[in-house]
């Protein structure tokens, strides 16, 4: 069973299991920070690119599977499937929203 997210990420996940580019940069916040594969990306232009990156090379579709706070960060646990070694993956989704809702952190891991 899906969990009810926030507004802001049901939209983000939805517009990445659409592969919508655009869709998914308007989630975030103009200088909002993406941890992943150890590598920092701050900015809206520089997620953009993160994002046409990862779409293009692993296709990758995301399935949440529960959600939880941990102090100021909503926590998703996700089932991750792509064109990439050892789909699917059980991936943790770490935001942090800003007050006007949008994403201003996000780690995954």
């Amino acid at each position: 069973m899906t969990p009810a997210l926030p507004a802001t990420l049901s939209r983000y996940f939805t517009a990445q299991n659409a592969h919508d580019i655009d869709a998914m940069v308007a989630c975030f916040a103009p200088d909002a920070r993406v941890h992943d594969e150890n590598e920092d990306i701050v900015g809206r232009a520089a997620i953009r690119a993160w994002k046409e990156k990862t779409v293009a090379k692993y296709k990758v579709a995301v399935e949440p599977l529960d959600m939880r706070r941990e102090h100021d960060r909503t926590v998703v646990s996700a089932k991750v499937s792509g064109t990439f070694p050892g789909s699917p993956v059980v991936l943790t989704y770490r935001f942090g929203l800003d007050g006007q809702g949008r994403i201003s952190a996000l780690e995954i891991g």
